[in-house]
């Protein structure tokens, strides 16, 4: 494995962790979103840049949720 599938794994992983945790503390939703910011990244430099897209859209959909659940 290179460092790029690597890095990919290691998002991807982050995000199925943090989404899993998010009903039991705030926190996880402001984690979930930074692990879609990962994987946003990984979709960017890997090519495929439609997963990049989406994934950046979660990651904004998720500061929003960590947002008004704070407030």
């Amino acid at each position: 494995m290179d460092r790029l599938t690597v890095f990919g794994l290691f998002a991807v992983t982050l995000m199925l962790v943090t989404y899993a945790l998010e009903d039991r503390a705030r926190w996880a939703t402001l984690a979930f979103a930074f692990a879609c910011a990962l994987g946003s990244g990984y979709g960017f430099l890997q090519g495929a840049w439609p997963f990049g897209v989406v994934e950046a859209i979660w990651a904004a959909v998720a500061v929003r949720k960590w947002y008004r659940r704070r407030v």
